[in-house]
């Protein structure tokens, strides 16, 4: 029978007197394990896999590991294997939650949130088990199973030796006390937001348990929420209007997310010169469509990253700059604009191409009509990380719900992805709209150039003018085409990009273009503060979740 790492046959001895000095071996190996235990809490992600790469920093749990260790044994002595056993057991679920808190970000976009991982992890393992054989079932998980032991053994072993040796040894010289004391204040330091420590101190994993717990307890009591989510918003006091969308006159309304564009397309003089022509294009486009266009600048709730906050504020009308207040909000039924719309004849539709795992999420939303990657079937070759360019994507939309006379007016929510970091490979351009449906969509254009590109993850500025630059380009020839119908749209950044980017200290500012046929709509959002063009003076007219109160305003039938 295999020993236990905490009993004195897996090779254990009893704490060593203190002040005795150990040889070279025993010194390597408590050395190891006390690397080995920082080294589980301070690991990063391998984007974009599941897997996880080391990391050279300081976890802070596996600080006050050392410092609990510290006190406990000076004041009770050694340890038995009992209480090894659970400071083992606490730590193994410490390393779980930062394996979730590093992969969740990079696999799903979004942090860690128990109220839904704790509900789909459950359905995600019933679906994958019934689509496979049953020995493979069977040996996934042995093979899970068996990491948990492997892992259990190696933190067992690394606690038991560091309560063993390291402790006592500390404990009785007098110049550990000093690297502990420094260990302590770069945790301390980076627990309160100092910057500088972030290059040696890894993330804390603990916060993110008691976010998570704030959000269960939260949840669970409706007084709760009513003191963090504001009691009514502009969706509420519409629907409690007749003719709240009266002015849209039964026309499609398309609200299309621009991944990745921020104010740096015109706050960078280089981004803005580079950029200016096809801005310029696009405008012209617009125009020669027998449209206009009016632009402002709002705050994102969110930089960088973190789009579905600024996507959630627009469609709840609410100030989710707060990421607790998104995923609170997630846990409610508080009305939407899908709400809204739906209320009112229209068909509501999630268009989410980037999207192929389940998103439990979506049961907030409530579309009416959910559309995903998957769904998009796309026939053509993956282009980057996220495999189908945003040019089919809005062909393959009309294709998959086609608008005619005898279909209800639609509400489009559109979060683009093909400009998201890395912004590398740029798609080729197709100006055959009809061929972009064919089995080839990308034949006859520079596919080979595209398929060669590898992300510049040293020097992303200049993919990231390309990818601006083609996101303008394919819009703008869009409108070009035939639309079956009259529909407004909402061309919404939803973040600047990283800072490697848009530089430091930039502005959280997206602009915001309404493109309408509609002269007297236009003129309701030139009064509330947009200008003609696409580039209005640079100012921003407050938080991004205040476009729908104006939206709602301008669609309203009593509006001017």
């Amino acid at each position: 029978m295999p020993s236990s790492p905490f009993s004195e046959a897996s090779g254990a001895r009893p704490p060593r007197p203190f002040g005795k000095r150990p040889g070279a071996g025993p010194i390597a190996l408590t050395v190891f394990a006390l690397f080995l235990l920082n080294a589980a809490l301070s690991f990063k992600e391998w984007w974009p896999t599941p897997g996880v790469l080391p990391d050279h920093r300081i976890a802070p749990e596996f600080v006050w590991l050392w410092v609990l260790l510290l006190i406990t044994i000076a004041w009770r002595g050694p340890l038995g294997s009992w209480a090894l056993r659970g400071f083992t057991a606490v730590y193994l679920v410490l390393i779980l939650g930062r394996y979730a808190d590093v992969t969740v970000p990079s696999l799903f976009g979004r942090p860690v949130n128990l109220y839904w991982d704790g509900l789909q992890i459950p359905r995600f393992l019933w679906v994958s088990a019934q689509e496979r054989p049953l020995w493979q079932v069977v040996l996934i998980v042995a093979a899970v199973v068996l990491l948990l032991w492997v892992l259990y053994r190696a933190v067992g072993w690394a606690m038991n030796r560091v309560a063993r040796e390291a402790v006592p040894y500390a404990l009785t010289h007098r110049w550990t006390w000093g690297v502990t004391l420094a260990a302590v204040a770069l945790a301390v330091a980076n627990h309160a937001g100092v910057r500088a420590t972030w290059p040696v101190v890894s993330k804390p994993v603990i916060p993110t348990y008691w976010r998570q717990a704030q959000l269960l307890v939260t949840a669970l009591q409706p007084r709760k929420i009513d003191e963090v989510l504001p009691a009514r918003t502009s969706i509420d006091q519409a629907l409690d209007q007749a003719d709240a969308l009266a002015g849209l006159r039964g026309r499609d309304v398309a609200m299309i997310m621009l991944e990745s564009v921020g104010a740096i397309v015109v706050d960078n003089p280089k981004a803005r010169a580079a950029l200016q022509p096809v801005r310029e294009q696009f405008e012209a486009d617009v125009r020669a469509s027998g449209r206009g266009v009016v632009t402002a600048w709002f705050t994102s709730p969110t930089f960088a990253g973190g789009s579905d906050l600024a996507h959630l504020s627009l469609l709840s009308a609410m100030d989710l700059s707060d990421p607790f207040r998104h995923d609170l909000l997630l846990t409610t039924q508080r009305p939407t604009l899908n709400t809204l719309f739906s209320r009112r004849g229209y068909q509501t539709v999630g268009f989410y191409p980037s999207v192929f795992w389940e998103w439990p999420e979506r049961a907030f939303y409530a579309f009416d009509r959910y559309v995903d990657g998957r769904d998009l079937v796309y026939p053509g070759p993956e282009l980057g990380f996220w495999k189908i360019p945003d040019q089919y994507s809005m062909a393959r939309i009309e294709q998959l719900m086609p608008r005619g006379a005898g279909t209800p007016p639609r509400f489009l929510f559109f979060p683009t992805i093909t400009s998201h970091l890395p912004f590398s490979p740029v798609p080729p351009f197709q100006p055959d709209w009809a061929k972009l449906l064919s089995d080839q969509p990308f034949a006859g254009t520079d596919l080979e150039r595209a398929l060669a590109e590898r992300p510049n993850w040293l020097e992303m500025f200049p993919d990231y003018l390309r990818m601006v630059a083609y996101a303008y380009r394919w819009l703008g020839d869009y409108f070009k085409q035939p639309e079956p119908r009259e529909t407004i749209y909402l061309l919404i950044g939803d973040h600047q990009p990283a800072a490697n980017v848009s530089g430091e200290s930039a502005s959280w500012d997206v602009p915001v273009h309404i493109v309408s046929s509609d002269p007297a709509l236009l003129a309701r959002w030139r009064a509330l503060g947009f200008e003609d063009g696409m580039t209005p003076t640079r100012r921003s007219l407050g938080p991004l979740h205040k476009v729908t109160d104006l939206m709602l305003q301008t669609f309203s039938g009593s509006a001017p």
